[in-house]
């Protein structure tokens, strides 16, 4: 008998548990800075960065309605694989820019930046990878860094500690934004240049294509 009334006092305990552990994480929520991407849609792991950039994990054809409802013109995709097994709605731009955040640049970035900026003009943006945290979370970041002026510890507190995922994902983006130039990426930013070195591929390339013009 003794066992029989234990099962549900060890169900109603770990009950508990979980309750407080949601409310805790509810709380953390709500408390979040103001400046922070702000949770819309748990499901998607959907933020709001600003009033035209959202931020997400890989989307389902239900998510559709939601973009719809947000203005959403256009999705930025940071996987290999494209957004038409989800997204066929005429009226949602789709944008792929596959990278890894093992492998990312700054030509990368820049490339990400300039396409959010064209895509902004039009409306509101949603830019998402797999699980919204790393890949998504590094863009992110350094949108707050090139774009919004932040500094390198606002922009990390944010990526790590907003509630994206687990920190420990953020390692090699951690390590990217750590070391780039804020400065220099900017000034390449605003001059229309593909990278901040002169030897990138795409520089090179720009340059042949220049001189192969001019003879």
């Amino acid at each position: 008998m003794s066992q029989v009334r234990f099962f549900p006092v060890l169900c109603f305990s770990l009950i508990a548990l979980l309750h407080g552990i949601a409310a805790r994480a509810a709380d953390a929520m709500q408390s979040r800075p103001a400046e922070w991407a702000q949770p819309v849609e748990a499901q998607f792991n959907l933020f709001r960065l600003s009033p035209t950039l959202y931020r997400s994990a890989l989307p389902s054809a239900g998510a559709v309605p939601l973009l719809k409802n947000l203005h959403v013109v256009t999705v930025i995709n940071f996987l290999p694989e494209a957004d038409s097994a989800w997204l066929s709605d005429p009226g949602i731009k789709q944008v792929q820019l596959p990278y890894r955040t093992n492998h990312v640049d700054d030509s990368d970035v820049l490339k990400v930046l300039r396409a959010i900026q064209s895509a902004e003009a039009d409306g509101p943006v949603l830019m998402h990878c797999k699980h919204g945290s790393d890949r998504t979370g590094l863009m992110a970041a350094m949108y707050r860094l090139v774009v919004q002026g932040w500094t390198k510890e606002q922009a990390l507190k944010e990526m790590t500690e907003g509630g994206f995922g687990d920190s420990q994902h953020f390692r090699d983006s951690v390590r990217y934004v750590m070391q780039v130039d804020v400065d220099r990426l900017r000034e390449a930013w605003v001059n229309g240049e593909c990278s901040t070195s002169a030897f990138a591929i795409c520089s090179m390339k720009s340059w042949f294509d220049s001189a192969h013009v001019q003879r």
